[in-house]
């Protein structure tokens, strides 16, 4: 039966994370498949200048980071990133916040999958035993009959040992931001080339737009998830102290490791690789840099664990999201916008439909996106989206609720919100017009399934749509959009916008909307009526038995 928007709920969520939970959580998100091939794609797209890229992105994402601190500090809900829209916005923002995340979360699986796959294509005896995937990247038949049985895998893995797995979770982590330490200490040790930092065309070959394209290419993807510890907030112990320091730390600790991870890529590379530039700066068709760079330094224990690692760290990092998943479906569920099975849980706690559909979503992903890149392109797209709202949704949060307490405050709150949110939409403009397009039409069907949900049921009240506070998103992403229709970046782009003049287009558009958002937020009354009923109604995640 469905419970209208009035109707309590039967519980409230069990807060028992604490500081280091939430800190591990965001961590083991950041640390994932990302690591294992970010760093080729980057130095591919930007060669020397890839460390650029890393730098800039991590600025970028820890503005927006911070900016998540504060929100999951002052509004300690589950699944805050679709929350936070709602509160400023009304349900139709945070709906398409929400619809927009979950688009990413379910992504995220078959991402995995692919790095997995991609890396271990890499070993000799796969070369010669199990190819499975073309000398671009992309899965051939074999490669997409196995991929399909380790989504299986995983699938299996996530009802039956999500509870088991997420109890481990510290250990999980520690062990997967260790081995990319320790690969940078060995390969730093054992074989570094200065001279590297300047062949194949210099520290810049493809000038400016090699640094932007290296961004949606593996970087910004590596990079993210340091939202993990706000999605939890609900169930922290103390979130008006712990989501902020957590959120920031982890940002912290998982940019540090990814620049030193590239430092030591660049410097390890084979010189005699480099004379005819980046293409192929460890050899055509290798797509497991590090196992291939410690292996002709002499260390083939370090390969070896790297191997392992290409299983755990990807399947760690894709348990963490099943968590996310959940609490996204479920709740766009409770909206009555997906069907009402994936509110349900089975005995044991665990939302059985919700894992099934991320599994057939994780399959049609493999048919238009059959690369770890292309995934990567597509998922950068819709996480930026996601990250959009956060800055519009604190700037109208903080004028229009003001008095609420907020033990952790963005400094410059001002100039950071419109630069945050001017970072997400560049992120989006990079990360190509193609991803862009099929994003938008993603959420075009999240759209409609929204309308008929508005129009089938008889007992659910939507006071809470603000028509005129949400008139503002689509105008934002159409216009994003043709943007990237004229722009410089992805397969589509028509390549209208000069150099430069696009980005500055990009900027002035960012600040239209921003200011004209936040012009529209809901009024404070309406905006504590909607806290208050959030907090009620997503009481009920209690019944998930979810990482954490």
């Amino acid at each position: 039966m469905t419970r209208t928007v009035e109707e309590p709920a039967a519980r409230e969520l069990k807060r028992s994370v604490g500081f280091w939970g939430l800190m591990f959580v965001s961590l083991g998100s950041i640390i994932g498949s990302g690591w294992l091939l970010g760093a080729l794609f980057a130095a591919e797209a930007a060669g020397p200048a890839s460390l650029l890229s890393w730098i800039l992105a991590a600025l970028m994402l820890i503005v927006l980071a911070l900016i998540h601190a504060e929100l999951g500090a002052a509004y300690p809900v589950a699944g805050g990133t679709a929350r936070f829209p709602y509160f400023a916005f009304g349900a139709l923002a945070g709906f398409t916040a929400g619809w927009a995340a979950w688009l990413q979360a379910v992504t995220i699986a078959p991402i995995e999958v692919e790095a997995s796959i991609s890396y271990l294509s890499s070993t000799p005896w796969a070369k010669q035993h199990l190819v499975m995937v073309h000398e671009n990247g992309t899965l051939n038949a074999t490669g997409f009959i196995v991929a399909s049985a380790a989504m299986l895998l995983f699938t299996i893995i996530n009802l039956a040992g999500a509870k088991l797995l997420s109890e481990s979770n510290g250990v999980m982590v520690i062990w997967k931001t260790l081995v990319p330490v320790v690969t940078v200490v060995v390969l730093v040790t054992l074989s570094f080339h200065v001279s590297n930092f300047h062949a194949g065309g210099g520290f810049a070959p493809f000038g400016a737009h090699g640094i932007f394209a290296a961004l949606p290419a593996g970087v910004v993807f590596a990079l993210q998830g340091f939202e993990q510890a706000v999605q939890m907030a609900g169930e922290a112990k103390n979130p008006r102290r712990d989501v902020s320091r957590a959120v920031i730390t982890a940002m912290l600790i998982g940019a540090a490791v990814y620049v030193a991870l590239e430092i030591a890529f660049i410097g390890s590379l084979n010189p005699k690789n480099l004379v005819n530039g980046w293409a192929n700066p460890i050899g055509a068709g290798d797509f497991g840099p590090y196992y291939t760079l410690a292996v002709a330094a002499g260390a083939g224990w370090l390969g070896t664990i790297l191997l392992v690692d290409a299983v755990a760290s990807p399947a760690g990092t894709g348990l963490v999201y099943v968590g996310t998943s959940a609490r996204l479906s479920y709740a766009l569920g409770e909206e009555e916008v997906l069907p009402d099975k994936l509110t349900k849980v089975n005995k044991a706690g665990v939302p059985l439909y919700s894992i099934l559909l991320a599994f057939v979503i994780g399959e049609l992903a493999f048919l238009p996106f059959p690369s770890w890149k292309s995934l990567v392109g597509l998922v950068t797209s819709a996480t930026a989206i996601m990250y959009a709202f956060a800055p519009v949704s604190l700037a109208a949060l903080q004028q229009k609720d003001g008095e609420r307490p907020r033990p952790y405050r963005l400094p410059y709150p001002k100039l950071l919100n419109p630069i945050g949110f001017i970072a997400a939409n560049l992120i989006i403009y990079w990360s190509g017009f193609e991803a862009t397009w099929k994003l938008l039409t993603g959420i075009f069907l999240g759209r409609v399934l929204f309308e008929i949900a508005l129009r089938r049921s008889n007992t659910l009240r939507r006071s809470d749509i603000d028509w005129r506070a949400a008139s503002w998103i689509w105008p934002w992403l159409i216009g994003m959009t043709i943007i990237g229709l004229l722009g410089r970046y992805g397969k589509g782009a028509h390549e209208t916008l000069p150099e430069w003049v696009d980005l500055v287009t990009v900027i002035a558009f960012s600040l239209v909307i921003f200011y004209y958002a936040v012009s529209l937020a809901m009024d404070s009354d309406q905006i504590k009526h909607a806290v208050e009923r959030e907090e009620r109604q997503l009481a009920n995640l209690a019944d998930l038995n979810l990482p954490g």
